[in-house]
């Protein structure tokens, strides 16, 4: 009856979470994502998205791709940030970019824009 309490705990975790849980060596863990500040400097985002995009694939932001709108700096820099966040390894320093990044628990999908 213990492994049924324990698949409950984690049901309902993740049903009060919002978000994702996922199991690494047994321990529950919330999954996050990296995304751009709101207020970010412009050109800040665009920095980050050259650099991301020298690291990891950005044709999801390339015109007529699943996360090209909205077609704005924060929507797009959101989406190569987190790529290359989940690429490094999901570590708090892998979402600093200059401190224009932030970390979150909620799903920041959208449309046909699926974040990984």
């Amino acid at each position: 009856m213990a492994c049924c309490n324990i698949s409950f705990v984690i049901v309902l975790v993740l049903f009060l979470s919002g978000g994702t849980t996922r199991l690494i060596n047994g321990e529950s863990v919330q999954k996050t994502w990296c995304v751009a500040k709101p207020n970010a400097d412009e050109t800040k985002l665009k920095d980050n998205i050259e650099f991301g995009c020298s690291k990891v694939n950005c044709s999801p932001i390339d015109r007529g791709g699943s996360c090209y709108e909205p077609d704005n700096y924060v929507a797009q820099a959101s989406v190569v940030m987190n790529l290359y966040y989940q690429a490094a390894g999901g570590g708090s320093w892998d979402c600093d970019f200059g401190g224009t990044g932030l970390i979150t628990t909620t799903d920041p999908s959208y449309g046909t824009c699926h974040y990984v």
